[in-house]
């Protein structure tokens, strides 16, 4: 069975606010070229993914660059 992870999970790992986070999201998925998994998100759909995954990278990615620019 395929495992879901959501934002909110990622978030409370990482312990970051979950509003930051979603609007980091926001803006990286703006560039199709660089983040082409999180491109793919439709709006008023929940920020989630399959664990593994490029989208869950890509997530990773983006959230950490805002960790270390805070």
């Amino acid at each position: 069975m395929t495992e879901i992870i959501t934002l909110k999970q990622i978030c409370e790992e990482l312990k970051i606010d979950p509003r930051e986070a979603r609007e980091k999201l926001r803006t990286a998925a703006r560039d199709k070229k660089k983040f082409p998994a999180l491109a793919a998100h439709k709006p008023r759909t929940p920020w989630q993914w399959v664990k593994g995954s490029d989208g869950e990278e890509a997530v990773l990615g983006v959230i950490k660059m805002q960790i270390t620019s805070s």
